[in-house]
């Protein structure tokens, strides 16, 4: 009990004070830099709410990441903590796609678009593509760290779902490397449509950096196979370790 009121006051006063900073810096015009407000706010507000949660994070493997973009993380998607986990403890000014929801949500909804994350519309196949060729562009010309979750949704299993082919579009179109990452332990935190949070450590696990180099838009299916493959050769080493999800990618 103590753990769930402690994430639930986290979550609703962090997301209104983090999210209130966020929105005002986005109104005042500032830019995200390195070290500036925009950069740090949402990594302040995830370690807010994993504290409020009683949940510890470990990482393994930060020497996969290079300090400079571009550069797209990949990670599998159990919980809003794999989320949280990977905002609040990798050292970098990540990005990510989202989806046009999230927009929507009281003070997190525009701290979110003034720290320029990308909204994606999963509804309109046309656009959802179109929000993927913005994020290229930007991982080009910014040198920025996109965060993309390839299947899409959370799973309701803690499985790994069949991979979507975004993430493989983004990657090739961008030509940025990709580093796969799991969260293990996060689905038991707090499972797809549960409101109760059962706190327990995580562990977060990234695996050398795959290349698109010389990669064209009809090599996405054997990208995406290739991708997660090795999140879940991730899977294996980690806590959670055990069979994948059945079925076709």
């Amino acid at each position: 009990m103590r753990h769930q009121i402690g994430y639930l006051l986290a979550l609703v006063f962090g997301t209104i004070w983090y999210g209130s900073l966020a929105t005002v810096a986005g109104w005042l015009g500032r830019r995200r830099t390195p070290g500036s407000l925009l950069d740090t706010v949402g990594r302040d507000w995830a370690r807010c709410v994993l504290r409020g949660a009683g949940v510890t994070v470990t990482i393994e493997g930060l020497e996969h990441l290079a300090p400079e973009g571009p550069q797209i993380i990949a990670a599998n998607h159990q919980s809003i903590f794999d989320i949280l986990a990977i905002l609040g403890w990798v050292p970098l000014p990540l990005k990510f796609v989202a989806k046009k929801e999230v927009f929507r949500y009281p003070f997190f909804g525009p701290a979110v678009k003034a720290s320029g994350h990308i909204k994606l519309d999963r509804q309109n196949r046309k656009k959802a593509f179109a929000a993927y060729e913005i994020a290229a562009l930007e991982l080009v010309e910014s040198r920025a760290h996109v965060l993309v979750f390839p299947e899409g949704t959370r799973s309701r299993t803690g499985l790994v779902r069949p991979f979507k082919k975004g993430s493989a579009v983004l990657a090739i179109s961008s030509q940025a490397r990709v580093v796969p990452c799991y969260c293990a332990g996060t689905f038991g935190i707090l499972p797809k449509g549960s409101f109760w949070v059962r706190p327990c450590p995580v562990q977060v696990l990234f695996g050398p950096p795959l290349s698109v180099e010389g990669l064209t838009y009809d090599d996405r299916d054997a990208f995406t196979d290739r991708l997660r493959n090795a999140i879940l050769a991730l899977r294996a080493r980690s806590v959670d370790g055990g069979p994948a999800a059945p079925g076709p990618v």
